[in-house]
C-alpha cells in the first residue's frame, strides 16, 4: 500500500508537466488527427491525474501511520542484510565503512522515536531522544561519505592545518630564526604559494578525486609553510598589539583554509548541487583577502611593491569566475551588468592613467592608490562578465534556465564564517575592549540578518516542518545572542579571566545554534535549480569569456610592467612595453562591452517574433477580404468542432505566456528570450490564424464569420504591440518608460483572448460541446497539488472570504441549472460556462487558504472538499451538455438534477472545512451578512417612516419599549467588548462573540423599531431620528466585526489591531448616541438637539470613511455626481432656516436631510472620482473639494447647535457664512465633476444643446404634420354633385403653407442660435421647463383648429386667431435673435428673410383665403370625416423646454408662452362676441328695412 502511495505521489508532478507539454503541443501538430488525437489524451490524462491526486489525498489520510511502520521495517532488513555481509567477510577481505554499522542501526533507532514522537506529539523527552538519534545519525553518515574516495584526503588536510594552527594558541612565540628582510621575502613567497594552490584546490574540485586528494595534500604543505613564515614574521614585530594583529590575520586565514577545504569536499561529493562553485568561488576568495591583510600589515616592501602584489592575487582569485560560467556570480541583471561594466571601465581608465602618471612623477603613494583602484575595477569587471556570460548563455531557447532556491547558502556560509571570527575574537584573550565590543557588533549584525532569512524562507515555504523549524532555528539564534550581549554588557568594560570565561560559555549555543541552521538550510530541498547551458549558448558566452580574459591577462601584465617601472621610472622599454599593455587592456574591455551588448537577450527571438506575427496579420486580412466579398472558401477536410478546439487551445496557450512576456520585458532579461516565451508566442499563431480562418469558412451566418475574424486579428495587432513594447524594454527593470507600454499591451492582449474566448464558448456551450469546460475544471483541480504555492499576499481569513462568495456562487448556478433544465435548456451553457470560471477562481483561492491554513490538517481538508467538488462540476457540466444536444431527454434532465444536488452538498462540504479552520472568522464572515441585511432591513424602514406610514397596530406609547431598547443595547455593548477581546483569543470564543452580537443586533433592531413605530405617523420625523440612530450602531457594528475578522490572530502591533480600537471606540460612541437619542425622543425641548447632534457624528464618521484609501466597489457618471450636490443645497438652505427659525421641528427635519445629502454626496463623490477614465489629478481635487464641503456642512451644523443653545442675533448671522462657505464648496465639486466629463463630451441639460434640440425636433415635428397635411382631402359634399366644396382644400392649404414655412424657420433660428453661443452671446441661464416653446406651439394649435374646423368642431375665429399668433410667435423670434445678432451675418440675413416670407406671405395669404372660404360658405354645412385631421398636433408636433436667450425672449415676448391656449381661447370668444354682435346689427337692420316697407313715405322720413 505505501509503494503504491508513494508512486501515486510520484507521478503526480511529472504527469502535470505532460499534460501542460502536450497542450502546449497542441496547436502546433500540422497533422489534424494526431492532433486531435493528443489534446483527447491530454484531457483525458488531466481527468486521471485530478482523479488520482484526490484518491491519493483520501489514502494518505487512512494510511499515514502505516508509512512509518513501513519504513522502520525496510531499514531492519537492511540492518539483517547487512549482518549477513559481515558473517560473510572471508578472510577479511570484505569489510564495512566506518559508521555503516551505526548507520543501519542509527536509522532504525531514528524511524523509533519518530514513531514515538507522533504517538505522544507533546511529550518533551520523546522530541529530546529524537534530536540526539537524529545527530548520531547525521554523523554516522558524515564518516561514511568522508570514506570516499578523495574525502578522505581533504580530512587529513583539514586535520594537518587544524594541528599547525595550534602554534598561534602558544603564549610565548618561539625566537626569529632569520632576519626581517628574509622573514619578509619568505611570507611573500610562501603566500603566493598557498595563493596558487587554493587555485588548484577550485580546480580539482570538479576533477577526479586523485586531482583533489593531490591538491588538498600540496595546500596543506603550503599552508604549514605559510604558518611558519607568519608566525618568524609576527616574532619580528615590535609591540605586543602588532604582533597580537598579526597572529589574529594568521587566524583568519587558518578559518578561511578550512572553510575552501570543505567547499572543495561538498562539491566533489555533489558537483550539481545549487550554489556549490559559487560558495567555493567565495571560500577562495576569503582566503586571498585574509593573505592580502597579512601582507599588508607585514610587508615593509618598497612603495607601490605590495599593492601591485596584493592587487595580481586578487585577479588570480576572481580568474576562476570565467571558466564554465554556467551558475550566477551575483544578483545584477543584464543591464545591471552593462552599467557595472561601463562604470568600472571608466575607473579603471582613470586608474590606469594615474599610474602611468604617478609612475613619471615618482609618486608611490599615489601609485600604490591608482593600483588598488585599478585592481576593485578589474575585480568588478570580471563578476559584471561573468554574471553577463551566464545571463546570456541562459537565456539561449535551448538552454534550461534555473530557479531561486528558498534560502541562500552564500548568505547563511558568510553568516557563519563572520559570526564564527567574531566569537573567536570575543574568547581571545589578546582581545582589547574595543575589539571585543565590535566583535558583538559583527555577531548582532550577521544574526539579525540570519533571523530576517528564516522569516522570509518560512513565509515562502509550504513545508509545514520546514516552516516550523525555520522559526524554531530563528528563535534559537535570536535566543542566544540576546544572552552573549548580555553576557558582555554584565562584564560592565571588565574583560577579567572568569568575565571572558563567561563569554566563552555564551558563545558556545550560539555557534551550535548558527551551526544547525546553516546546516538546516543546505537541504538539497531548499536549494535552488542549477541552469543547464546548452552547446549554443556557451557558444554566445565565448566572446565575452574571451574578452574578459585577455583584459584579466593584459592587466597582469600591466601590473607587474608598473611594479617594476616604479622603481626604475627612467626605463624607456618598459614604458613602450606598458603602453603596449595598456592598449590591450582598452582594446579589451571595448571588445567585452561591444560582446555583451550584441548578445542582449531575446532581441533575437524578439524580430522573428514580430516578422511571424505580421506575416499572420497579413494572413487574417486577406481572408477578411474574401470574408466580406463572399469568396471565403470551406474548409472540408476537417469538422467545426476540431476547428473550435483547434482555435481554443491556440488562444488558451498564448493568453497562458502574457504575464511570463510581460514580466520578463519589465525586469527578467535573461528569461525574454526564453523558448517558453517570446519565441513560443510566435509559434502559436500560425495554427491560431489557421484555426480561425477555417472555422470562419464554415459558418454561413456573415456577421459571425467578421467576428471570429476581426477579434484574431485583434489578437494578433495586440500580440504585436506587445512585442515591440518587449523588444524596446529588453528586460531592463530600469527602463521604467516602456513599462507603461508594456502593460498596456498586456492588458489588451488579455481583453482580446477573453473576447475570443467568450465568442468561442458561447459557440461550444449553445451547440452541447463542453469539453473545454471540463478541461478546465480539471486544470483548475490540478492546480491545487501543483508544486510550491505562490507567496500569499494575504491571510487565511482574505482567501476565507473569498472561497464562501466562490462557493456561494457555484451553488447557487447549480440551482439555478435545475431549474433551467425544466424550464430553458438553451440556457445551460451559459451557466455551466459560470461554474467553470467560478470553480477556477475557488481552486486557485483554495491553494492560497491550504498553504496558510493552521493547522496543516485544515489545509489538507481544504484541498480534499475543493477537489471533491470539482468532480461534482464536472459531472454537471457534462449532463448539461448532454441536456442541451436532446432538450426532451427525461433521464438527462433527471440526471442533471442529480448532479446540481450532489454539487450543492459538496459545496456544503467545502464551507465545513473551511469553516474548521477559522471558526471565529467563518462566525464573522456570517454574522455580517446578517447585520448588512439588517442595514437593509432599516433603510426600508426609513422610506416607510417619511411617507407617513408607519403606525402602531395597538395603543401603545413609547414608554412601553424605552427600558427594552436601554436593556439590549447595555447587552450589545458587553457583546462589543467580548468581540473585540476575542480577536486576540481563540477561535471558539471570537465564534461566541459574534454569533451573540448578531443576535443582540437583530433584537435592538426589533424593540428601537416597535418604539419608532409606537410614536405613531403623525410625527414622521421623529421615528426617522430614532431608527437613523439604530442604524448608525448597526452600521457601526458591521465595521467592527469586518476589524476583529481581519485582526483575528495577529500581533498586538499589526496595523489590523489599530484598526480594531478605532471601529471599537465607533461603536462605542454610535450605542451612546442611540441611548441618548432614546432618552430625549419624548422630550420635544431637546429631541431636535439630540438629533443634530447625532447627524453631526454620523457626518464625521462618513467623512472618516471618505478619506480613507478603500477603493469603491462600483463607480458613477459625473452626471449623477451633480445630481447629488443639489441635495446639498437644498440641505444648507434648511439649515440656515431651521438655525434662524430655532424651531424642533426644522432642526429635526434638517438632521434628517443632512444625513442623507451629506452620505449621498460623499458615495457619488468617491465613486466618480474612482472611475478608471478620471484623470489623477480630477481625483485628488474631487476628493479634496469633497471633504472640504462636508466639513463646512458640519461647520454649519455645529453653528446650528450653538443658535439652539444660544439664540443670539451674532449667531444667526454666522449662519450665513457658513452657508456661503459650503455653496462655493459645492460650487468646485460641479466645476470638477464638469471637467471629467472631457472635452468631447456633451452634456444632454446644457443650454445651448437644449436649444439646438428643442429647434431641430420642433423642425422634424413640423415637418411631419406638413406631410400629414398634405395627405388629407375632404369628403364630397353629400346631395350635391353638381357644386364643388373648395372650403376644406383652402383651410388645410393654408394650414400646409403655415407648417412649411415655420418649418424653414426653426431651422434657421437653430443656426443663429449656435453662431450667438459661439460669439458668447448668449448666457447660460436654463429656461423654465414649463415655458412651451412659442413657435411650436403656435403651430399646434394652428393644425388643431384647421382639424376643428373641417369637422365643423370649431369656429372660424379659432383658426384666425391661431394663423395670426404664429404671425406673432414669428416676428418675437427675430427680434429675440436680432437683440444681441451680429446684422452683417449669414445666418441673421437667412432667419430675417424667412421670418418675413413667413410672417408675411404664408400668414397673410393663410389668413385672406381663410376669410374668403369662411365668407364663401357661411351658410354652408360642411361635411367632413371624424377625426380626419385628428391628432396632427398631438402626434406631431412636440413642444420641448428649451434653453433660449431668455432674457430677451420673454423682453419682447407680450406673453408666456405658456399662455398661449388661454389666449387663443380668449381672442376667439372676443372674435366670435364680435362677430355675433356684427350679425346682430344686421339682423337688427334687416328686420327694420322689413318694417319700413309697410309705413308711409312721410313717416319713414320722419323715422329717418
Amino acid at each position: 500500500m505505501n509503494v503504491l502511495l508513494f508512486f501515486s505521489v510520484t507521478i503526480a508532478q511529472p504527469g502535470s508537466k505532460m499534460v501542460t507539454s502536450a497542450k502546449s503541443a497542441v496547436p502546433t501538430v500540422a497533422n489534424q488527427a494526431a492532433a486531435m488525437q493528443l489534446g483527447q489524451c491530454a484531457k483525458n490524462l488531466a481527468t486521471c491525474l485530478a482523479e488520482l491526486r484526490t484518491a491519493t489525498l483520501k489514502a494518505h489520510e487512512a494510511c499515514g501511520p502505516l508509512e512509518i511502520d513501513s519504513a522502520l521495517k525496510t531499514v531492519q532488513t537492511l540492518k539483517s542484510e547487512l549482518q549477513d555481509a559481515k558473517m560473510s567477510v572471508i578472510d577479511s577481505q570484505l569489510k564495512p565503512l566506518p559508521g555503516e554499522s551505526c548507520v543501519m542501526e542509527g536509522s532504525a533507532m531514528l524511524i523509533h522515536e519518530s514513531h514515538q514522537a507522533l504517538v505522544h506529539p507533546g511529550d518533551a523527552e520523546s522530541q529530546q531522544r529524537l534530536a540526539q538519534v537524529a545527530k548520531a545519525v547525521s554523523h554516522s553518515l558524515n564518516n561514511c561519505v568522508n570514506c570516499l574516495p578523495g574525502q578522505k584526503d581533504v580530512d587529513m588536510a583539514l586535520r594537518s592545518i587544524g594541528e599547525a594552527s595550534k602554534k598561534l594558541l602558544v603564549d610565548m612565540l618561539p625566537p626569529c630564526s632569520k632576519a626581517l628582510q628574509e622573514a619578509q621575502s619568505d611570507l611573500n613567497h610562501t603566500a603566493a604559494e598557498l595563493n596558487h594552490s587554493a587555485g588548484e584546490v577550485v580546480h580539482s574540485s570538479r576533477g577526479t578525486s586523485g586531482q583533489l586528494a593531490a591538491a588538498s595534500g600540496k595546500f596543506s604543505q603550503d599552508f604549514d609553510e605559510f604558518l611558519d613564515a607568519g608566525v618568524e614574521m609576527a616574532g619580528h614585530t615590535q609591540s605586543k598589539d602588532d604582533q597580537i594583529q598579526v597572529i589574529g590575520n594568521l587566524k583568519n586565514i587558518s578559518m578561511a583554509s578550512s572553510k575552501l577545504l570543505l567547499a572543495a569536499k561538498s562539491l566533489s561529493v555533489d558537483p550539481g548541487a545549487a550554489n556549490a562553485k559559487n560558495l567555493l568561488a567565495v571560500a577562495a576568495r576569503a582566503v586571498t583577502e585574509s593573505i592580502n591583510q597579512l601582507i599588508t600589515l607585514c610587508t615593509q616592501q618598497a612603495a607601490g611593491q605590495r599593492e601591485c602584489d596584493n592587487a595580481l592575487r586578487e585577479l588570480e582569485a576572481v580568474r576562476g569566475l570565467l571558466d564554465n560560467p554556467n551558475e550566477p556570480v551575483n544578483e545584477l541583471s543584464y543591464f545591471d551588468c552593462i552599467e557595472s561594466v561601463m562604470e568600472n571601465s571608466k575607473v579603471l581608465g582613470e586608474s590606469m592613467a594615474g599610474i602611468s602618471h604617478n609612475c613619471k612623477t615618482g609618486d608611490v603613494m599615489a601609485f600604490g592608490e591608482s593600483v588598488c583602484v585599478a585592481s576593485k575595477a578589474l575585480c568588478g569587471l570580471t563578476e559584471a562578465a561573468g554574471q553577463a556570460s551566464y545571463l546570456v548563455g541562459v537565456s539561449d531557447p535551448n538552454s534550461q534556465s534555473g530557479h531561486e532556491g528558498l534560502v541562500d547558502p552564500i548568505q547563511f556560509a558568510k553568516a557563519h564564517q563572520a559570526i564564527q571570527m567574531a566569537c573567536q575574537n570575543l574568547v581571545d584573550p589578546a582581545s582589547s575592549p574595543s575589539q571585543i565590543l565590535s566583535a558583538a557588533t559583527i555577531v548582532a549584525k550577521h544574526t539579525s540578518a540570519l533571523c530576517n532569512a528564516c522569516r522570509l524562507a518560512s513565509s515562502k515555504t509550504s513545508n509545514p516542518v520546514a516552516r516550523r523549524q525555520f522559526v524554531q532555528s530563528a528563535k534559537e539564534v535570536a535566543n542566544t545572542t540576546a544572552n552573549l550581549v548580555k553576557t558582555i554588557k554584565g562584564s560592565d568594560g571588565d574583560f577579567s579571566e572568569d568575565n571572558r570565561n563567561r563569554c566563552r560559555v555564551a558563545t558556545t549555543p550560539l555557534l551550535e545554534a548558527v551551526e544547525n541552521l546553516s546546516t538546516f538550510s543546505n537541504n538539497p530541498e531548499f536549494a535552488s535549480i542549477p541552469a543547464q547551458i546548452s552547446h549554443e549558448g556557451s557558444a554566445s558566452q565565448e566572446p565575452i569569456v574571451r574578452s574578459a580574459r585577455s583584459m584579466l591577462d593584459s592587466s597582469t601584465y600591466l601590473l607587474e610592467t608598473a611594479r617594476s617601472l616604479v622603481l626604475n621610472p627612467k626605463d624607456p622599454p618598459t614604458w613602450s612595453i606598458l603602453a603596449g599593455h595598456s592598449r590591450t587592456v582598452s582594446d579589451s574591455i571595448k571588445s567585452l562591452i561591444t560582446s555583451i551588448r550584441d548578445k542582449a537577450p531575446g532581441q533575437r527571438e524578439c524580430d522573428y517574433s514580430i516578422d511571424n506575427i505580421n506575416k499572420c496579420i497579413r494572413d487574417i486580412e486577406h481572408a477578411s477580404l474574401a470574408s466580406v466579398g463572399q469568396t471565403l472558401p470551406c474548409r472540408d477536410d476537417i469538422s467545426m468542432e476540431a476547428l473550435q478546439d483547434q482555435l481554443t487551445s491556440s488562444v488558451q496557450e498564448i493568453g497562458h505566456l502574457i504575464d511570463p512576456v510581460s514580466t520578463t520585458a519589465r525586469g527578467e532579461a535573461a528569461q525574454l528570450g526564453h523558448k517558453v516565451l517570446v519565441s513560443q508566442l510566435a509559434r502559436y499563431f500560425d495554427p491560431l490564424i489557421v484555426a480561425a480562418v477555417g472555422l470562419a469558412s464554415k459558418l454561413h451566418d456573415h456577421q459571425q464569420q467578421m467576428t471570429i475574424l476581426d477579434q484574431t486579428k485583434t489578437l494578433s495587432e495586440s500580440a504585436l504591440q506587445m512585442l515591440y513594447a518587449a523588444k524596446e524594454g529588453g528586460g531592463n527593470p530600469k527602463a521604467s518608460h516602456t513599462h507603461d507600454a508594456i502593460s498596456e499591451a498586456s492588458q489588451l492582449m488579455k481583453e482580446a483572448v477573453d473576447d475570443i474566448m467568450v465568442t468561442l464558448n458561447e459557440a461550444a456551450s449553445e451547440g452541447g460541446m463542453v469539453g473545454g469546460m471540463v478541461e478546465a475544471i480539471a486544470e483548475s483541480m490540478g492546480r491545487l497539488d501543483e508544486g510550491t504555492p505562490p507567496k500569499p499576499e494575504g491571510s487565511f481569513v482574505d482567501y476565507q472570504t473569498t472561497m464562501v462568495k466562490y462557493s456561494k456562487a457555484i451553488a447557487i448556478t447549480a440551482q439555478e441549472m435545475m431549474t433551467k433544465s425544466i424550464t430553458c435548456p438553451e440556457e445551460l451553457g451559459g451557466l455551466a460556462s459560470q461554474v467553470t470560471v467560478d470553480y477556477g477562481q475557488l481552486a486557485h483561492q483554495g491553494r492560497l487558504a491550504a498553504a496558510t491554513a493552521e493547522p496543516n490538517e485544515v489545509g489538507f481538508q481544504i484541498k480534499t472538499r475543493v477537489q471533491e467538488l470539482g468532480h461534482g462540476c464536472i459531472y454537471m457540466v457534462q449532463k448539461a451538455g448532454a441536456l442541451q444536444l436532446s432538450p426532451t431527454d427525461s433521464f438527462s434532465k433527471r440526471e442533471l438534477i442529480e448532479c446540481a444536488r450532489a454539487v450543492t452538498e459538496k459545496v456544503s462540504l467545502v464551507l465545513s472545512a473551511l469553516q474548521a479552520g477559522n471558526k471565529g472568522t467563518q462566525a464573522c464572515i456570517t454574522a455580517a451578512c446578517a447585520v448588512s441585511g439588517i442595514i437593509a432591513d432599516l433603510d426600508t424602514t426609513i422610506m416607510f417612516a417619511s411617507a407617513g406610514t408607519l403606525s402602531p397596530e395597538n395603543e401603545e406609547s413609547f414608554a412601553d419599549h424605552r427600558e427594552s431598547i436601554l436593556k439590549t443595547a447595555k447587552a450589545l455593548v458587553e457583546d462589543t467588548k467580548l468581540l473585540v477581546a476575542g480577536a486576540a483569543s481563540s477561535q471558539e470564543k471570537l465564534a461566541q462573540a459574534a454569533q451573540s452580537s448578531a443576535k443582540t443586533i437583530t433584537q435592538l433592531t426589533e424593540v428601537v423599531k416597535l418604539g419608532a413605530t409606537s410614536m405613531g405617523s403623525e410625527d414622521p420625523e421623529t421615528q426617522v431620528v430614532l431608527i437613523n440612530a439604530v442604524r448608525d450602531v448597526a452600521k457601526a457594528l458591521a465595521e467592527l466585526i469586518s476589524a476583529t475578522k481581519c485582526a483575528a490572530g495577529k500581533p498586538a502591533d499589526d496595523p489590523s489591531m489599530y484598526q480594531l480600537k478605532s471601529a471599537a471606540k465607533v461603536m462605542v460612541t454610535n450605542v451612546t448616541s442611540l441611548l441618548k437619542t432614546v432618552k430625549a425622543v419624548e422630550d420635544e425641548a431637546t429631541r431636535g438637539t439630540r438629533a443634530l447632534e447625532a447627524t453631526i457624528e454620523c457626518i464625521k464618521q462618513e467623512l472618516t470613511v471618505f478619506q480613507s484609501k478603500d477603493i469603491p466597489e462600483k463607480s458613477t457618471t459625473p452626471e449623477e455626481f451633480i445630481r447629488m450636490t443639489k441635495g446639498i443645497t437644498i440641505a444648507t438652505a434648511k439649515a440656515v432656516a431651521a438655525g434662524n427659525s430655532a424651531q424642533q421641528e426644522d432642526v429635526i427635519a434638517t438632521a434628517n436631510l443632512s444625513r442623507k445629502a451629506i452620505s449621498d454626496m460623499l458615495s457619488t463623490c468617491k465613486q466618480a472620482a474612482c472611475h478608471p477614465e478620471v484623470g489623477e489629478d480630477l481625483r485628488i481635487k474631487a476628493l479634496q473639494y469633497g471633504s472640504e464641503c462636508t466639513s463646512g456642512y458640519i461647520n454649519l451644523l455645529e453653528q446650528v447647535l450653538q443658535v439652539l443653545h444660544k439664540p443670539i442675533p451674532e449667531q444667526k448671522q454666522q449662519l450665513a457664512l457658513h452657508s456661503k462657505h459650503v455653496a462655493a464648496s459645492v460650487t468646485e465639486l460641479v466645476q470638477t465633476a464638469e471637467a471629467m466629463k472631457g472635452s468631447e463630451y456633451v452634456d444632454p441639460q446644457d443650454p445651448t444643446v437644449i436649444a439646438e434640440t428643442e429647434l431641430l425636433g420642433a423642425a422634424a415635428s413640423i415637418e411631419a404634420a406638413a406631410k400629414k397635411l398634405e395627405q388629407l382631402k375632404p369628403r364630397a359634399k353629400p346631395k350635391q354633385a353638381d357644386e364643388t366644396l373648395d372650403f376644406e382644400e383652402q383651410i388645410l392649404e393654408a394650414a400646409k403653407s403655415i407648417a412649411a414655412a415655420t418649418s424653414a424657420l426653426v431651422k434657421s433660428a437653430s443656426a443663429a442660435q449656435r453662431e450667438l453661443v459661439a460669439q458668447g452671446k448668449v448666457g447660460s441661464i436654463l429656461a423654465n421647463a414649463v415655458d412651451d416653446g412659442q413657435w411650436s406651439q403656435a403651430t399646434s394649435n394652428l393644425c388643431e383648429a384647421a382639424n376643428a374646423s373641417v369637422q365643423g368642431h370649431a369656429s372660424e375665429e379659432k383658426l384666425i386667431c391661431s394663423a395670426k399668433q404664429v404671425a406673432a410667435s414669428t416676428a418675437q423670434l427675430l427680434v429675440a435673435c436680432k437683440v444681441k445678432a451680429d446684422q452683417d451675418s449669414e445666418a441673421m440675413r437667412r432667419l430675417q428673410m424667412i421670418c418675413l416670407k413667413a410672417a408675411g406671405n404664408a400668414v397673410k395669404r393663410a389668413s385672406d383665403n381663410l376669410k374668403a372660404a369662411f365668407d364663401k360658405t357661411e351658410d354652408d354645412s360642411v361635411v367632413v370625416k371624424t377625426k380626419f385631421v385628428g391628432g396632427i398636433a398631438q402626434s406631431s408636433i412636440r413642444s420641448y423646454p428649451h434653453e433660449w436667450d431668455y432674457d430677451e425672449w420673454k423682453e419682447h415676448s407680450p406673453v408666456s408662452c405658456s399662455r398661449s391656449p388661454q389666449i387663443i381661447a380668449a381672442q376667439e370668444e372676443m372674435l366670435r362676441k364680435e362677430r355675433e354682435l356684427e350679425e346682430a346689427r344686421k339682423k337688427l337692420a334687416q328686420i327694420r328695412q322689413q318694417q319700413y316697407k309697410f309705413l308711409p313715405s312721410e313717416l319713414r322720413e320722419d323715422e329717418g
